[in-house]
């Protein structure tokens, strides 16, 4: 029933529409009560006229929408409807009300049926949706069938040239737009009128009549046995013969159910084609014209049968069914594949704008790293310069040491000519032996200001040691200039043990002398006080060597060993010179 009524809808909104003169989407309640008379009328709906002037009292406020057009329509009309109305006879009404307001002057090559026809064609195909359009899927399939019903061949190029100039923003064509395209011929050149009104005529009886097969046959009676000729019409649930093909004088019908069947008959009383449709109350045998028209009668019988069983609709409705089930399952995919590339979009910005985030921080990144490596550059050239002029100080101190060693050199000669000098006053030296003592005790006072010299000296070199760290973090920076200066350190390293070596010589032969001397008579006293002078300048000159040793020393990165830790620092020495030094000590140990 809810078929029925949404064809009917159809029909009635475009005699709705007609009536609309003003195109404001509303009809006087005067036009819509004689709309609703001649509806009842045509449907065969009992007239209620108390619900008529109900709904549409003159004191209620303008004209009607068709929303409020619709209660009444619904209840009073359309839920009422059976299906014993003249479907002709409703279309005819609405498309009278319609044709005169939208049909247009120009000269078409169809009739005025014809038109009429189209317009129940259209109702039929259109979608379910207002203001009501054919799309163009329909519209292939219509012009297909005409074109097959005018025996033409189907120009597929030319529809789809005809689909490109399609006007990207309609979903389809109007009523009228579709009367006109049919009537110019654009799709029927080479055909006459009468050609395309049989085509129309052909495909109005199959899609809206429901006439799946016609055309002459002979028929035996059932009490005369006689064969006559007549016109059978062939629809889902009956085959009607007439006396000829205007329909106009029925003969009589034959009901389908599940329960008929055709068969094929053999040729029998001069009668060829025959063949036999068997009901449970009555068997008609009929006899076609050739072979083809018999088998293809038999067939669309037997087809029509089977749908019975099946409780299926028409062909052309299941197809029709079919086509709109595809264009929603076709629209539905298409909105997921909107709604997919939406999401995609979105998700794609955002990548974007992650990616464009990610660039940002890259960018920032590369440019603190520029920075850095800028300031790193820079550090590194300050600590070359810094290492040149440490360099520079260096070489300068050793020169100094060089002009001091040969001035200790011949300050040696001088002494040793001394102490040639001073064989001839060993005996006063005796003399002097009680200043020597009250010497020493003052060289005892002497020696505690050297430790608390020495332990001012460690609390510096603990602060050079902490210079040394800060110096070996930077020099992992400069690590390829670490060959070039420790091959400078090997050899000035080798300078100072040289020169070490020459110093203990020259402190070896001074504790020879001293010892050689030492018990001599107080007359060398003068003698023992230059000596002890000479002593402590030797001393001074040699602090002063060692004080430099260390200075000039190289810092560099320390051995994976164990360190050696002395006064002078972590590695100040190396195990060969610390073990000289230790002689050297002990021996001074021993003097004393």
């Amino acid at each position: 029933m809810g078929g029925l009524k949404d064809e009917l809808l159809k029909a009635i909104w475009h005699a709705f529409t007609a009536l609309d003169l003003d195109r404001s989407g509303k009809v006087s309640k005067s036009q819509l009560k004689v709309l609703s008379h001649n509806l009842c009328t045509v449907l065969k709906v009992p007239h209620d006229p108390v619900a008529l002037e109900e709904h549409f009292r003159d004191d209620d406020e303008g004209p009607v929408s068709n929303q409020g057009y619709m209660p009444y329509l619904n209840k009073f009309i359309l839920e009422k409807v059976q299906d014993n109305f003249d479907k002709i006879e409703f279309n005819r009404m609405c498309w009278t009300l319609c044709v005169k307001k939208n049909l247009t002057k120009s000269p078409l090559l169809t009739t005025e049926e014809d038109t009429f026809k189209i317009w129940v064609i259209f109702n039929f195909l259109s979608e379910d949706k207002y203001p009501l359009i054919i799309v163009p899927e329909e519209i292939e399939y219509l012009l297909k069938k005409l074109t097959e019903a005018m025996g033409g061949g189907w120009q597929q190029e030319q529809f789809e040239h005809y689909k490109i100039n399609f006007d990207d923003g309609k979903d389809g064509l109007s009523v009228w737009e579709l009367i006109e395209l049919i009537g110019n011929g654009h799709f029927s050149k080479g055909m006459d009128r009468q050609s395309l009104s049989m085509a129309i005529n052909e495909v109005f009886n199959e899609l809206i009549l429901d006439v799946l097969k016609q055309g002459y046959m002979m028929k035996k009676g059932h009490k005369r046995k006689n064969w006559t000729e007549r016109w059978f019409v062939l629809k889902p649930h009956i085959i009607s013969y007439y006396v000829s093909e205007d329909l106009k004088d029925k003969k009589g019908e034959i009901l389908l159910d599940e329960n008929c069947c055709v068969e094929s008959l053999p040729d029998k009383d001069g009668k060829k084609c025959l063949f036999l449709i068997k009901c449970l109350d009555k068997t008609f045998e009929i006899s076609a014209s050739d072979k083809k028209k018999k088998q293809e009668w038999i067939q669309a019988i037997h087809s029509t049968i089977h749908l019975l069983e099946l409780g299926s609709p028409p062909p052309h409705k299941e197809a029709r069914e079919r086509r709109k089930e595809q264009r929603k399952k076709l629209l539905a995919e298409q909105e997921e594949l909107e709604r997919q590339m939406k999401e995609l979009q979105a998700a794609n910005e955002n990548k974007q704008q992650e990616l464009e985030t990610v660039r940002k921080k890259l960018e920032e990144a590369a440019s603190r790293a520029a920075e850095e490596e800028k300031k790193r550059l820079q550090t590194q050239v300050e600590l070359q310069a810094r290492f040149s002029t440490e360099l520079e100080r260096e070489k300068h101190i050793r020169q100094q040491m060089e002009e001091q060693v040969a001035q200790k050199s011949s300050e040696l000669e001088q002494y040793l000519q001394r102490v040639r000098e001073l064989e001839d006053m060993y005996l006063q030296l005796q003399e002097a032996l009680e200043d020597e003592r009250q010497a020493r005790q003052d060289e005892e006072t002497v020696r505690k200001l050297q430790a608390r010299l020495l332990e001012e000296e460690s609390a510096k070199r603990a602060e050079l040691e902490r210079w040394h760290v800060e110096q070996r973090q930077a020099i992992q920076t400069t690590e390829a200039e670490k060959q070039e200066l420790e091959n400078q350190r090997v050899l000035k390293e080798r300078a100072l043990q040289e020169a070490m070596a020459q110093l203990h010589q020259l402190e070896l032969e001074r504790k020879q002398a001293l010892e050689q001397y030492e018990p001599e008579s107080a007359l060398f006293q003068g003698v023992k006080k230059k000596l002890e002078m000479a002593t402590s300048k030797t001393k001074s000159w040699k602090d002063k060597v060692a004080q430099h040793e260390g200075l000039i020393r190289l810092i560099e990165p320390g051995s994976k060993n164990p360190h050696l830790i002395t006064n002078w620092g972590p590695a100040a020495f190396t195990e060969a010179e610390l073990e000289e030094r230790e002689k050297t000590w002990k021996g001074k140990k021993l003097a004393e």
